[in-house]
Formats: structure tokens, C-alpha cells, sequence
């Protein structure tokens, strides 16, 4: 059975999961009604940061138009430009043993594509989660359901897998972003033009 967690708590991935190779980070969420009429695009992506919190390169933000690390050890499984449907909207899948040494913390986010465009903010999504689930079972180990009110936040820091002792661990973030993906990225060392 999965360990479900609140906002601030943290648990071990790999220790109490020993052999555990090759894990899928599900994201997912739905769109409350609301009259502005333009469809909601939620974009998962992955940011893998050294010691000092900010990416080594760009190529270090993993998102759908750049689907791995150099390593091959993180992968965005797709874009789903509508959120329909149950489960999963977007998947990244992790395999552990190839995760650079350099790379101290990868930060899962959520953004809200075109949001200001739009007048989109996280206030209108519920029922947002992220899950990990060993991909050679396809047993949820871990699960966060995000219960903040984000009125005003278009980029949210779902959560954070991070390396302590030579063990993964995993953190339940949930820290809102106004600003979208440009704040994200400047937050992250990602220069923006």
C-alpha cells in the first residue's frame, strides 16, 4: 500500500524498497468548470539541480521539447494538452542507477500553459496529485494529493526526489509560483529571454 503524505512531510523511496530500479512519477489533475472558456493545458516537468539548487545546463529541465537528461536517466513520457480522462495525465519515468552523481535533487513541477493569456491560475485545478510507482510492479509507493488553495499561483513545486546517504528520498513540496514557467526556470538558474 502506498504511503500517502501532507504538505512538508518526507519519506524514504529506496531504502524501505530495496532493488528498486526503475520508478514512473505520475501527475495528475482536474480543471474545475468556470466561464473563461479556453481549455487548460498542464504541463509536468522535471528540473535535476545540483548542491546549490540550480541546474548545471538547460539540458537539465526535463519537460515534453526536451524529453531526456544526458544521461538517459529521466524521461518525460508525453504531453496530454487536455487533462481528460482518469489516472495519470503526465508521466516521467526515473531510471535511479543512471542518475548523475552531480545531481542532488529532482523537483517535479506542474505549470499552467498560457495561463496569463488565458486568466488560468491553480485555483481552478483540483484534485491535483503525484504518485511513484515502481515500474516493474506497477506498486504505488509513494502518493501526495495537493489540498492548497492556489488562487492566484500558475506553477506549483509538486514535489522533490532527493539523494541523502546514498539513498533517494522523497519530499512533498507543494510551494506555489506566480509567474508561470518563466519563474520556475529563474528559480531553478534557467536564464529566460
Amino acid at each position: 500500500m502506498a504511503i500517502s503524505l501532507k504538505k512538508g512531510q518526507k519519506v524514504d523511496l529506496t531504502k524501505s524498497n530495496p532493488g528498486l530500479i526503475n520508478v514512473i512519477v505520475g501527475l495528475g489533475w482536474d480543471t474545475n468548470k468556470y466561464d473563461g472558456g479556453a481549455a487548460f493545458d498542464l504541463d509536468a516537468a522535471a528540473f535535476l539541480v545540483g548542491s546549490n539548487g540550480k541546474v548545471t545546463s538547460d539540458n537539465d529541465f526535463i519537460f515534453y521539447n526536451n524529453p531526456k537528461d544526458a544521461a538517459g536517466s529521466i524521461t518525460h513520457l508525453g504531453d496530454n494538452k487536455t487533462g481528460d480522462g482518469d489516472g495519470d495525465d503526465e508521466q516521467i519515468k526515473i531510471e535511479l542507477s543512471k542518475v548523475p552523481t552531480n545531481i542532488e535533487k529532482i523537483n517535479f513541477t506542474v505549470t499552467i500553459h498560457e495561463a496569463a493569456e488565458r486568466s488560468q491560475n491553480f485555483g481552478q485545478v483540483s484534485n491535483a496529485f503525484i504518485r511513484i510507482f515502481d515500474e516493474t510492479t506497477n506498486e504505488e509507493l509513494i502518493r501526495y494529493d495537493l489540498s492548497e488553495d492556489y488562487s492566484i499561483e500558475t506553477a506549483v513545486v509538486v514535489a522533490e526526489l532527493y539523494r541523502n546517504n546514498g539513498e533517494w528520498k522523497f519530499s512533498a513540496v507543494g510551494s506555489g509560483f506566480e509567474g508561470g514557467l518563466t519563474s520556475l526556470c529563474k528559480n531553478f538558474g534557467i536564464s529566460v529571454d
